[in-house]
């Protein structure tokens, strides 16, 4: 699928804006029916192809205050893996610089608290799941063209691992 070009309007304060009240929202109420609702992404290519969402809890950086975030999430074996895209936004979401700090998390997902650590993917790992990405949610190749950064593919892993 070729991405489309950058939308003019993604850097707008409104639209960071916009994602963090959505973000609270699903939240909130993928907690309140306890993953009934809330659980599929279902904007852009998930419209069509609805892909799944976890809760990823982290300890904010700077707050030290434990921070939820909805997330797609695509399960490997016993890890789930999680991109940082931001909907390709310039900078990388603050979940993933709390993520680089303390690499402890929790991710809510079918009903389960999985106590897991995250970590970024190598140059191979993320050539190996990006494809996964991709058709799990084909908006992530967009966003890659959409952004300068590389976006990170975080792989959570139960500790030990």
């Amino acid at each position: 699928m070729a991405a489309q070009e950058r939308p003019d309007q993604l850097d707008s304060p409104v639209v960071a804006a916009l994602i963090k009240l959505g973000s609270r929202a699903n939240t909130r109420l993928y907690r309140l029916t306890r993953g009934r609702l809330g659980k599929t992404w279902r904007i852009g290519a998930g419209l069509r192809n609805p892909a799944p969402v976890c809760l990823l809890t982290s300890v904010g950086r700077k707050s030290g205050q434990k921070r939820t975030v909805p997330l797609i999430y695509l399960r490997d074996g016993d890890n789930i893996v999680v991109v940082a895209s931001q909907g390709g936004m310039k900078n990388n979401p603050a979940w993933y610089l709390n993520v680089t700090a303390d690499p402890a998390v929790t991710i809510e997902v079918d009903g389960k608290k999985l106590a897991l650590t995250a970590r970024t993917a190598d140059a191979d790992e993320k050539a190996a799941l990006w494809p996964r990405l991709v058709d799990l949610y084909a908006d992530f190749d967009n966003y890659e063209a959409w952004t300068e950064r590389d976006i990170p593919v975080v792989i959570c892993e139960p500790s030990g691992s």
